[in-house]
């Protein structure tokens, strides 16, 4: 029971991370060291997983997909992520800065626990690191898609939201920023239940998820310094989206009006600005170093565990 609390409160973190734009719950999972075994897991729900189904071989089944491991992690993936969507709209709607300030310090903080898993740092993982920085950085500058609400749309924005959830650097929320669907998915859908936008989403998200676990399973067993270097490369560039004092850009039409959604205006994008100092400025740093404390006692407890 420790052992699946703790894997649920693992769980948690990683939906919570993935709620904020330019956070990834694979960062989370990667720090918590469950990044490799997740992978493992959800590749692991394959033809062989069906055909011990089939056979009524249900002991099996569980063994050959880590299905405990799995249900207890998307517990609490699932429990965060329906809970906190409206706690989060409030704190970003009355808080940003401090919010956004607690991730900053957590994915600063990653940069170096994940880069640290490195086991030896050459010239191949350096410019591994480097490429995976400037794609990052490049993200930040790319301008969103409007909203688009089709069916074969939304199972798209499914497919890449899900791929970007799990790999560490990538948020799957800033993903479905620059594709237009992020007030439409991670807003407006999940706190009205709106299924008929959920749905397709999901089916993208499952189809997405299994595919590309396998590739990324694949790709982590025989280049895993160079992956890790690579992913370590993405966290630090996606610091960038994540820096606590911004200018909130919103969608314009082509009057150059305001686009409003249930009387609010829809953001598109955040520019970073210089900080104001002031009380403000001091409490943010403040978090900002609870966010960096966080991680270290996460890191911290992966370790016990381990050991």
């Amino acid at each position: 029971m420790k052992e699946y609390f703790s894997l649920f409160l693992k769980g948690v973190a990683m939906g919570t991370a993935n709620i904020i734009p330019g956070v990834s719950g694979g960062t989370i999972a990667l720090i918590t060291g469950i990044f490799e075994r997740l992978i493992n897991s959800i590749k692991s729900f394959n033809l062989i997983a069906l055909k011990l189904i089939l056979k009524g071989d249900f002991k099996g089944f569980a063994k050959h997909t880590d299905l405990y491991f799995i249900i207890v992690l998307f517990a609490g993936v699932g429990f965060a992520i329906i809970s906190l969507a409206r706690i989060f709209d409030f704190l970003f709607n009355e808080y940003p800065v401090y919010i956004w300030s607690y991730f900053f310090g957590l994915i600063l903080a990653s940069v170096y626990f994940v880069g640290k898993t490195v086991s030896k740092w050459t010239t191949g993982t350096i410019v591994s690191f480097l490429i995976g920085s400037a794609i990052a950085i490049a993200l930040t500058f790319m301008n969103p898609a409007t909203e688009n609400s089709s069916f074969f749309y939304l199972i798209l924005c499914g497919v890449a939201a899900v791929c970007s959830m799990i790999l560490p650097g990538l948020s799957g929320s800033f993903v479905l920023i620059l594709m237009g669907n992020y007030q439409l998915v991670a807003i407006d859908a999940i706190n009205n239940l709106r299924f008929e936008i959920l749905f397709p989403v999901l089916i993208g998200a499952v189809f997405g998820l299994l595919g590309f676990s396998y590739l990324l399973s694949w790709i982590f067993k025989r280049f895993r310094d160079l992956t890790i270097a690579l992913l370590t490369g993405f966290i630090l560039g996606s610091l960038g989206i994540i820096w606590p004092w911004k200018n909130v850009v919103y969608m314009l039409d082509a009057a150059g009006e305001m686009i409003l959604k249930s009387g609010e205006p829809i953001v598109e994008r955040y520019m970073m600005a210089a900080p104001v100092i002031s009380t403000e400025f001091f409490i943010a740093i403040f978090i900002m170093l609870v966010g960096i404390a966080s991680i270290w006692i996460i890191e911290k407890q992966a370790l016990t565990e381990k050991k």
